[in-house]
């Protein structure tokens, strides 16, 4: 199904022509999710590559050229979100990349424990989408 969706989301036309030339690593298991902030991110101009899984998007942080930012869900199947943080962190050229948590987990604990994974940022689930997209621009900015 998520195959099916990453398709559906291509073909949206939003009328935007990468306005900000900023690239985000999406990385959310949830298809409802990834549909959303896909579409929200590629409408405010972002250009937007979307995995589903923790492995895939571990492959593409070895393989990639950074990205502009990277958000990740926090449970994610065979790599978590905090094991993507540490490579993320691990790789020169990927160091200065701005990381937002986006995740069900509340707990206190939790979000400390991505802060010092090395997280630059926390977003509860359900959350608020211009409050992820005004996280976001913040991120951005603060990179260039």
């Amino acid at each position: 199904m998520f195959v099916k969706m990453v398709t559906i989301v291509r073909e949206i036309n939003v009328n935007n022509e990468s306005r900000n030339n900023a690239s985000i690593l999406l990385v959310e298991d949830d298809d409802v999710t990834a549909y959303m902030l896909t579409y929200l991110l590629k409408r405010e101009g972002y250009d937007v590559t979307c995995f589903s899984d923790g492995q895939q998007a571990y492959d593409a942080i070895n393989e990639e050229d950074p990205f502009s930012l990277a958000l990740l869900d926090v449970m994610i199947p065979y790599r978590n979100g905090i094991e993507l943080i540490s490579q993320i962190r691990s790789l020169p050229s990927w160091d200065n990349t701005p990381v937002i948590m986006i995740s069900g987990k509340s707990q206190e604990q939790d979000i400390i424990k991505a802060l010092d994974a090395g997280a630059n940022d926390y977003v509860t689930k359900p959350f608020q989408p211009g409050e992820v997209l005004a996280r976001i621009r913040n991120s951005v900015s603060a990179r260039s």
